[in-house]
């Protein structure tokens, strides 16, 4: 199979965020489909790959819903995708991300979102960013937290973690917590 170059979007240490690529779908639905992706959603069965194929035109095609392939930079090999389900009347979003399995426990979560973040306020210019994680989680929390999310709530009882009901944490990001280096604003030559 011929390997496209990836479109980098934007740069940060170890990764980059790019252009999601069709020829990886097979990967995705690999990533998405892995007993700890499952679990770390709460869902219990896996998509098939016809429905995620079937699925990424109206996705490419969605400024709603932007997907980025997160990308090491020293390989430039696909490791992750981050997603956001944006509001536009409320200039919110929801945020997913899926990583790829042999890539868990590597810091990748931290980068991949808080570069994810930096494209949402400073491009895209939302204004909150929110997503739901399920509170055995304890790594996502932690990770969550390292880019910039606080928690904001709980659902109770909402979600099941080894097949027992577990809450869901809520959690949120607003542009004025985002501190520190910006990968946008050294893009653009302003620190």
């Amino acid at each position: 199979m011929n390997q496209s170059t990836p479109q980098i979007l934007l740069r940060g240490d170890q990764l980059a965020l790019g252009q999601p690529r069709r020829e990886h779908l097979e990967k995705y639905h690999r990533w998405e489909n892995d007993p700890g992706t499952v679990l770390g959603y709460g869902n219990q069965w896996p998509q098939a790959r016809e429905v995620r194929e079937g699925g990424w035109g109206g996705q490419r095609a969605n400024h709603n819903f932007p997907q980025f392939e997160v990308i090491r930079l020293d390989d430039m090999a696909p490791v992750g995708v981050t997603t956001l389900q944006v509001n536009t009347f409320a200039r919110t979003a929801e945020f997913v991300i899926v990583l790829a399995p042999e890539e868990r426990g590597k810091g990748y979560a931290t980068e991949a979102t808080r570069l994810t973040l930096d494209w949402a306020f400073h491009l895209g210019a939302l204004r909150m960013v929110h997503l739901k994680v399920l509170e055995p989680n304890i790594a996502g929390i932690k990770a969550y937290e390292r880019a910039g999310f606080q928690q904001a709530g709980r659902l109770r009882e909402s979600g099941y973690w080894l097949g027992q009901v577990c809450d869901e944490v809520l959690m949120d990001a607003l542009v004025q917590d985002f501190t520190g280096s910006s990968a946008v604003r050294a893009l653009l030559g302003r620190g």
